[in-house]
């Protein structure tokens, strides 16, 4: 009996893992976050360059440049960036104020101000009386390589053109006259082009070569009549139904006539 009570009790201590000794850090949150960020930037910057043109993405290299204090390529205002003059300013650069007091043409500082101010001739500041505003309803502008294209097209209830010929509504002849007041502005030359929808397979003679080539030469006819410079228009082009805007070939829509203030 004296030898069992002389026995040390048996003790056993159990360790749990808690408090910083078990918790690893969240460092691993911070580095999945940097690394889904930069794929962010790394797609956005593959976007751009896929979705811009050369002159866009060197006014886009211009404005991240530090050492650039100021740049017209580089501006963020407006449609194509760089700076805007309206007709009231005393720069002389304003579409209202193209014209100094000798007669002469002053010219734009680059082609992307010279377009924007045309374009804010034909959609924005139509507000002069309602009729100009109805026949600017068939002017679409539009920034390309080549230069600003002046889409003209038709609506529902009032097309450019009669039905399936190159005689001109009286909406084109009123249309024709505010574009040569405009185009005559600047000095950049001009190129029109023809386009129609696709007609039925059913007929022998497919008319649409001839048709746009018809309704091109009737707009620079027309042009001309509003004494527009005919040494500006650089080519006329029909391009029958091969440039066709809609889904559907044989879509209305597709009759237009192109006008590109060439670069």
């Amino acid at each position: 009996m004296a030898t069992k009570e002389r026995v040390a009790p048996i003790i056993i201590k159990k360790v749990r893992g808690g408090g910083e000794t078990g918790h690893h850090g969240g460092a691993w949150k911070v580095a999945y976050a940097d690394f889904v960020t930069a794929m962010m930037a790394f797609f956005l910057l593959m976007w751009l360059l896929n979705a811009t043109t050369e002159k866009q993405r060197q006014g886009l290299a211009q404005y991240f440049n530090p050492t650039i204090v100021q740049s017209t390529l580089g501006g963020s205002d407006g449609a194509f960036g760089g700076e805007q003059q309206d007709s009231d300013s005393n720069s002389g650069k304003g579409i209202g104020a193209s014209r100094d007091n000798r007669g002469g043409d002053i010219r734009a500082q680059d082609f992307e101000e010279l377009a924007r101010h045309v374009q804010d001739e034909l959609t924005g500041s139509g507000a002069e009386s309602m009729q100009r505003v109805n026949l600017l309803r068939h002017v679409i502008t539009r920034m390309t390589d080549e230069g600003l294209v002046i889409e003209l097209t038709d609506l529902m209830d009032e097309p450019l053109f009669a039905e399936n010929s190159a005689q001109p509504t009286p909406a084109l002849h009123e249309l024709s006259v505010i574009l040569a007041q405009v185009l005559e502005r600047v000095r950049n030359p001009l190129s029109i082009q023809g386009h129609v929808r696709t007609y039925p397979d059913l007929l022998i003679h497919s008319p649409v070569w001839a048709l746009s080539d018809a309704r091109a030469h009737a707009v620079r006819n027309l042009l001309e009549k509003a004494r527009l410079d005919t040494r500006r228009i650089e080519r006329v082009t029909a391009y029958a139904d091969r440039r066709n805007r809609s889904v559907n070939p044989m879509d209305p829509s597709n009759n237009r006539i192109e006008l590109i203030l060439l670069r």
